[in-house]
């Protein structure tokens, strides 16, 4: 019959809790024996119940067990503190390194920026002026080419409008033509002749009326 996984936690009900202890605890006696016997190691086992009852096993001496214990474990902490003291020593020898480094790229920089050149020597000079043309060729090299990539987008975006121009033209010739009012109408020009000939018969009209006027009486002489 297969024994079903037992889940690891805390069993509640007191006596099945009893029982466990009890079984695990003689086996697990049985196991250290049996460890000490068939390896020939040095095997101590405390145990202390819920109750403070103690159960413990020694394949020699319990307290010899205890003091080896105790001994190595300072050996631990021994070693344990110099690893400590070597890594803190590892620290600051990394720390030092860094802080030259440091230094060394403070004064490659104030070199570039044309400070602190008085103690430099020719071949520095040298050095120093051939880092500043790469540095330059580089930056314009960079510049051209944020230009190119400028000048590309443009265009880009030139013909983009004018595909949209192209496509406004087409829309407004597409659309219909509105009609233009009626003109009002226009009186009939009279030519200048007719214009005159009406003056002259409306003169004459006036001076038949006056030639024509009845006078009762002498004549009188009037001025032309």
């Amino acid at each position: 019959m297969v024994r079903g996984k037992v889940q690891m936690k805390r069993i509640e009900n007191l006596s099945s809790r009893q029982v466990t202890f009890s079984k695990r605890r003689n086996g697990l006696l049985k196991k250290a024996n049996e460890l000490s016997v068939l390896c020939d190691a040095e095997v101590a086992l405390i145990i202390f119940s819920q109750k403070g009852r103690l159960y413990d096993f020694a394949s020699s001496n319990m307290q010899k067990s205890i003091e080896r214990y105790h001994e190595r474990e300072r050996e631990t902490m021994v070693d344990n503190s110099n690893e400590h003291e070597q890594y803190m020593e590892h620290l600051k020898h990394e720390t030092a390194n860094m802080a030259k480094k440091i230094e060394i790229l403070e004064v490659s920089k104030r070199k570039l920026m044309g400070q602190g050149l008085g103690s430099c020597s020719m071949d520095e000079l040298q050095e120093i002026d051939s880092k500043l043309e790469r540095s330059l060729e580089n930056i314009r090299a960079r510049k051209a080419q944020l230009f190119k990539d400028e000048i590309e987008s443009l265009k880009a975006r030139e013909c983009l409008l004018q595909e949209e121009n192209a496509n406004l033209r087409e829309k407004c010739r597409l659309m219909p033509t509105p009609s233009a009012p009626a003109a009002p109408a226009l009186m009939p020009l009279t030519p200048p002749t007719q214009l005159k000939e009406r003056g002259n018969c409306s003169k004459n009209t006036q001076n038949s009326e006056v030639e024509t006027e009845l006078f009762i009486g002498l004549p009188v002489m009037r001025c032309s």
